[in-house]
């Protein structure tokens, strides 16, 4: 990931360029064109995806007009306190605040100028959030909201390039951007000229020597993020001087089915259901957060685990479109006994039926079990049961480029980079250090509240 020196002259510049075309990006191009701005949006793939493509597409959001037709109280204050909470306050209250703030205009921004059909799930509540608050499209999926994204930046007219890697950045001494090497699928290099430039290629997920390095209990473990998450924001940021923080932080997911390699949502969890082992024990605290049990899981025998649950929450989890494509694919499997999702499983039946029985008499009791999870008024499983075979992945990493307020980068000594600036999982996130940090959600929280904040403040700097 190099840095160039700076060119003299460009034959092509552009006063805005974003790389990336996710939701981080898509967002900042949107912003950008609104502040006045020509923009151009560069893509490594032959079509917009992403991280954001293999999520569920939910952003959180407090305080917005939604929650309010549904009745429910909730605002920004909350939403922060949440995050605080679960990070056990290690993220910057600053940045906290401002991503919550920010989040739930954006959403109804990019409803009302952009016609994107938000809604606000009111039928389970993730872990760590003490409302509903959890917003997604009709498909629930992050394919619809990366397409719907980009329809509404053709509409702009903001240009995309595609199959377009940028490979190098172009940098005065004083650190400011003065544009940048893409190379093309047939190997050829073009230089471009810019103004401002977006970085929103997300974090480094993808490259297994940063892994590696920074998160070395998931170093083997599937990754579930987008290939292309190679850690340029990262690299090029600290070539430049830029502060990085919280680069041991990532979300990870307990519950990919294996080996479809589908994402089952943890709605199957929060509603009542569990997993099991191999031995058809219970492990864990399952109802803490689905980005810490991805390192639970794969220190099972295998790296398996089996989530355990019934109709009652399959029609719920059934909302989801990744859900409804495991179901079609075959993965979730269905018994109308104990002995038959032993069979069908191929679970010891006994220690099957001990692990459930005591399940049972858990909710009966509304008691909190050995691994500390509280059982009370959590709904009893009947038949017919549902399972899953699921492993533990990395999804995407949280730590980043330190920005401030207008998501310019900072550089180690607090001051500001000229022109740059981050969104999404380029920048450092609100998860903290640990896995554990990392409320759900967090993820496109950063990628639509800084991509906006972004593209707002890079195309007013040009204009």
């Amino acid at each position: 990931m190099t840095i160039l020196p700076a060119r003299e002259a460009y034959e092509v510049a552009i006063p805005v360029v974003v790389v990336g075309a996710g939701a981080a990006g898509l967002c900042a191009a949107l912003a950008a064109r609104e502040a006045g701005a020509e923009v151009l949006v560069l893509e490594r793939d032959p079509v917009p995806r992403g991280s954001t493509a293999l999520s569920a597409g939910l952003v959180p959001a407090a305080g917005t007009r939604w929650q309010r037709a549904a009745g429910i109280e909730d605002d920004p204050a909350r939403f922060a306190a949440d995050i605080a909470a679960k990070a056990e306050g290690e993220p910057d209250p600053a940045a906290v605040k401002t991503v919550t703030d920010a989040v739930a205009p954006a959403l109804e921004w990019l409803a009302d100028v952009h016609g994107l059909d938000f809604s606000v799930i009111t039928d389970f509540r993730y872990p760590g959030h003490s409302a509903n608050r959890m917003h997604g499209l009709p498909s629930r999926s992050g394919e619809e909201l990366v397409d719907r994204l980009r329809e509404a930046a053709e509409a702009a007219g903001i240009d995309i390039l595609c199959d377009a890697q940028v490979t190098a950045l172009h940098a005065a001494p004083d650190g400011r951007i003065t544009g940048l090497t893409l190379r093309r699928p047939d190997g050829t290099d073009d230089a471009l000229g810019c103004g401002t430039l977006v970085l929103a290629c997300n974090g480094y997920g993808g490259n297994k020597e940063l892994v590696r390095q920074h998160v070395p209990a998931l170093a083997e473990a599937t990754y579930f993020g987008h290939p292309g998450n190679q850690g340029e924001a990262v690299l090029w940021g600290e070539a430049l001087g830029a502060a990085t923080r919280h680069l041991s932080g990532h979300q990870g997911h307990g519950s990919v089915a294996h080996p479809a390699g589908i994402l089952i949502t943890w709605a199957t969890i929060t509603e009542g259901g569990v997993q099991v082992n191999r031995q058809g024990q219970r492990f864990s605290d399952e109802s803490h957060g689905y980005s810490e049990q991805a390192a639970k899981v794969l220190e099972q025998p295998d790296g398996i685990a089996w989530t355990v649950f019934d109709a009652r929450i399959a029609g719920i989890a059934r909302q989801f479109e990744d859900f409804r494509q495991a179901e079609a694919a075959g993965a979730v499997l269905a018994a109308e006994t104990v002995p038959d999702l032993a069979a069908a499983t191929g679970l010891p039946e006994t220690a099957l039926a001990v692990t459930l029985s005591a399940l049972r008499r858990l909710k009966e009791a509304g008691a909190t079990d050995g691994f500390g999870r509280n059982f009370a008024g959590v709904a009893q499983l009947e038949s017919p049961y549902r399972a899953v075979r699921v492993t533990g992945a990395l999804f995407h990493t949280q730590g980043g480029l330190v920005v401030d307020s207008s998501a310019r980068v900072l550089r180690r000594d607090g001051g500001a980079l000229p022109n740059l600036f981050a969104a999404g999982g380029a920048a450092c996130g609100v998860s903290g250090s640990k896995a554990s940090g990392y409320l759900s959600g967090n993820g496109l929280l950063t990628a639509v509240a800084l991509g906006r904040i972004a593209g707002t403040a890079a195309g007013e700097a040009v204009r």
